[in-house]
């Protein structure tokens, strides 16, 4: 079993899909299951409420982090292990990052493409090294990576910034992965130097 903490982006809406609902149950189960951590954005709504309902229905330790003046719009989440709230969204995305040893992108909608793409721009900036890993729930994640790609073509990112994650098939083989990683190797990971 892995002690790794996970922290999750995923969207404060359920989608319109209910495949999507499934995904982020079974991840959050399986992230419990494996005895790996759970680091979430500390709201009991869609997607986000999901992982963190079936993490700590499956025993695991929740970590939630909300900005105050979110507390009321998304439904702080009861029971966590550890609710931390924070001044801002910036300080709420700087404490999710310290707390990872990986990142877990669900489908979502512009708060989880912020988070996304600012630990992309960190990792891009050599600030560290930890897994981006993306699933590809009916698509989502191509589509995100298409986006990705049409700014390297248009000459606004260097190829390279394709490995900067990982698109993975389902919530089974992420997490496979997130078990065969070891968080030793995630070099430049002090937020201080953000």
């Amino acid at each position: 079993m892995s002690h790794i903490s996970v922290t999750v982006f995923c969207g404060s809406s359920p989608g319109m899909s209910p495949d999507y609902l499934a995904a982020a149950h079974a991840l959050g189960e399986g992230i419990a299951r494996h005895g790996m951590k759970l680091v979430f954005g500390g709201g009991n709504v869609g997607l986000m409420g999901a992982v963190a309902g079936a993490a700590r229905g499956a025993g695991g330790h929740v970590t939630g982090i909300i900005p105050d003046f979110l507390r009321a719009r998304e439904i702080e989440f009861p029971g966590l292990s550890e609710l931390i709230v924070t001044d801002s969204m910036h300080t709420r995305k700087r404490r999710m990052f310290a707390r990872a040893d990986a990142f877990v992108v669900l489908p979502g909608g512009l708060g989880t493409l912020d988070e996304l793409m600012e630990i992309l721009t960190w990792k891009q900036l050599e600030r560290h090294a930890k897994p981006i890993i993306l699933i590809d729930i009916l698509g989502w994640a191509t589509q995100v990576a298409a986006l990705l790609d049409a700014v390297i073509t248009a000459g606004f990112a260097k190829p390279s910034a394709r490995d900067l994650f990982e698109i993975v098939a389902d919530v089974p083989a992420t997490l496979a992965r997130l078990e065969a990683y070891s968080p030793s190797s995630a070099a430049g990971s002090s937020v201080e130097t953000l």
